[in-house]
């Protein structure tokens, strides 16, 4: 028996230092860090501020000053989700404790630069912060103030090349994709929807490349039908196998369940697929369902009802990226409700279902090939 080879050099100091180049520990960790962030300040803060603006909120005065709760805690919320993100991305990347309460700075002041194409820019530079610090950490007898200083001045030196030029190709690429889904909505209602849906059940955060993106408005809607039609899908077509469970655990939970599945038969991704497919056009050509909240929510699908309560919350208080794209305050009509539980529902789940009825009946579908160890 071989035995196994000694790291020496850089690798060996990677090694102590927790440095992991990797696409799992970048792409995936990372970007699921950013989606967490992006959920406890930018979201949380919008579907709060959506409740104390149409329906209650709670007020009272103390010290003087009269307090609005919910909508304060919007605008806090929504003030410090760049180093929220920052946070989460270096948490999941196993950064040591200076660098984690270090990047908070890093993570604020790459979303300030990185305007309405921050988040993106928030990513790809906490990831070189975390990188930095990882460096020094717990190198020198004084890592109280060198492991933190390295991160701050060495993310923030970063930013200001990279967050500008990263934020505003993250918008170009955005708008192009929100301008080319309102000239071909059939088309691209189809592509996003399909896109988006796979994305979302890979062990990749389709929320944080929505939120990048900052995808709102028409392809938003696409979008979040992609989306929807995953999560909702696979829990129906897998019904059989999984039961209530799976149907919670895979409808209102994540598709990714499923992915040991698929990467052992990746036809099981049919039904899925043809439900985005069919999703998608119905989404942006028949209701023309825009997701006007944060972009994040484009990504989410029904996990959490995220989507559905994203598009709600657009309707009546549009997220910043939508009221630069031209969406203003909208009032929905019975239509627009009813297209929204179709969409976000009724088309995952009988396109998804009829689709695996069928693939089971040609026997690509058999025995316990949906199930799952819940």
């Amino acid at each position: 028996m071989s035995e196994t080879k000694e790291l020496t050099g850089i690798k060996k100091y990677f090694a102590e230092q927790n440095i992991s180049i990797t696409y799992q520990r970048i792409f995936i960790d990372g970007l699921g860090g950013m989606a967490h962030g992006l959920f406890a300040s930018l979201l949380i803060g919008t579907i709060l501020n959506t409740i104390g603006t149409y329906i209650f909120d709670i007020t009272y005065s103390v010290w003087g000053q009269d307090i609005a709760l919910l909508a304060n805690c919007n605008t806090y919320a929504s003030a410090i989700q760049g180093a929220c993100m920052a946070t989460a991305i270096a948490y999941n990347m196993k950064a040591p404790p200076f660098v984690l309460y270090s990047v908070l700075t890093v993570g604020y002041s790459t979303n300030a630069l990185g305007g309405a194409g921050g988040p993106l820019a928030v990513f790809f530079v906490t990831v070189i912060a975390v990188f930095l610090g990882k460096l020094v950490s717990k190198r020198t007898p004084v890592d109280l103030i060198v492991t933190p200083a390295v991160t701050i001045i060495g993310g923030v030196a970063i930013a200001t090349f990279l967050a500008p030029p990263i934020g505003q190709a993250a918008v170009w690429l955005g708008d192009m994709v929100m301008l080319a889904t309102n000239m071909q909505p059939f088309i691209m209602g189809i592509i996003v929807s399909a896109a988006m849906g796979i994305i979302l059940t890979l062990p990749i955060s389709s929320a944080a490349i929505c939120a990048a993106l900052g995808l709102v408005g028409l392809a938003g809607g696409a979008a979040t039908a992609g989306c929807c039609a995953h999560m909702v899908g696979f829990a129906v077509a897998s019904f059989r196998e999984n039961g209530v469970n799976g149907l919670t655990a895979q409808g209102l939970g994540t598709s990714m369940l499923q992915v040991p599945n698929l990467m052992r038969k990746p036809i099981l991704w049919m039904p899925a697929v043809v439900a985005s497919v069919v999703n998608g056009p119905v989404a942006t050509c028949i209701f023309k369902l825009k997701m006007n909240g944060a972009p994040v929510s484009s990504g989410m699908g029904t996990s959490g009802l995220v989507g559905p309560i994203g598009v709600i919350t657009g309707w009546y208080g549009p997220s910043e990226n939508a009221l630069a794209m031209g969406e203003t305050v909208y009032s929905p009509g019975v239509f627009d409700w009813v297209g929204l539980i179709i969409v976000a529902f009724v088309i995952p789940a009988v396109f998804a279902w009829l689709t695996s009825e069928l693939m089971r009946k040609k026997g690509l579908i058999v025995g316990d090939d949906f199930k799952l160890n819940l």
